[in-house]
């Protein structure tokens, strides 16, 4: 089938049998062919499922809005779900944020060039104007905000303003090396990522890779998560690590780093995109493709 026929349905809710039964039933009777389904269950103290499915129907090019009424009178106030249905031909649009450093920034514009990541990309913004050779190479429109204590409110404004009027969906923090307010968090709630440069919860703040150094780690890592306002405390989407040694000096930690930072964002977006990950208090549930 085309992505026009291609959808898939997340869920959260209290556990109880019955639950794939209905929602696969509901499906079938509506034509659909299921083609994957994750799932996953809590300890049974909090009693918490999940679930993910993804289907082809011909309906999904039609009236999806009739289908997902039927489906919250009849499926979700039942099992008392947390849901939501996500269509493959909805290609997201994504923002980038960036400061100096384009080692994250390249890695997602390669991919997305490449079609790995399928997403529109209708803007960076920056607090500097190095990187913008870079990015309009890509033929992607760069603005430049600098951010000083007295004008970061300002700035934000502004670039909330080109974020809606780019109708963008989420926005991603590669290496943007500033704080965002809790005012302008709140008008992208789960749907910031950024990538931070240590294996969570270790090294928060900033000059991981100092701190580290300072204290002779024999791994160093790096953390994609959402974006909350407790600094870099957010829902952890995915991590990766690399052992070093007392060979290493601040500099090799940091390069070592660069590639494990990179790789770590880029596999946090493409799930973000898949519609992959259900956030669920401060945790993430990823079914990974």
């Amino acid at each position: 089938m085309s992505l026009s026929h291609r959808a898939c349905i997340l869920i959260s809710c209290p556990d109880r049998p019955g639950i794939v039964a209905t929602v696969s039933g509901f499906l079938f009777e509506r034509g659909a062919n299921i083609v994957q389904l994750d799932q996953y269950s809590t300890h049974p103290d909090e009693g918490t499922y999940f679930m993910r499915l993804e289907f082809d129907a011909d309906w999904v090019n039609g009236d999806r809005a009739a289908i997902e009424r039927e489906f919250a009178e009849k499926v979700a106030a039942k099992y008392q779900m947390d849901w939501r249905f996500a269509y493959a031909d909805r290609i997201k649009r994504m923002a980038i944020f960036v400061s100096r450093e384009d080692h994250c920034l390249l890695e997602l514009l390669w991919q997305w060039r490449w079609g790995d990541l399928r997403a529109e990309i209708p803007l960076v913004i920056s607090n500097h104007e190095i990187l913008r050779e870079t990015v309009e190479s890509f033929g992607i429109p760069y603005h430049c905000l600098p951010v000083t204590k007295e004008n970061k409110l300002e700035q934000e404004r502004k670039a909330l303003a080109l974020l809606q009027e780019a109708k963008v969906d989420f926005i991603v923090l590669a290496r943007y090396m500033q704080i965002l307010t809790p005012q302008f968090l709140e008008h992208y709630p789960n749907r910031i990522i950024n990538i931070h440069h240590s294996f969570l919860p270790a090294f928060v703040g900033g000059k991981p890779y100092e701190q580290a150094y300072q204290r002779g780690v024999k791994i160093i890592g790096a953390t994609a998560h959402y974006v909350t306002e407790e600094l870099d405390a957010g829902p952890i989407i995915e991590q990766d690590v690399a052992r070093v040694d007392h060979r290493n000096d601040v500099a090799q930690l940091k390069a070592i780093g660069r590639t494990i930072e990179r790789t770590v964002l880029a596999r946090a977006v493409r799930w973000h995109i898949e519609d992959r990950i259900l956030v669920y208090g401060n945790k993430t549930i990823v079914f990974a493709g």
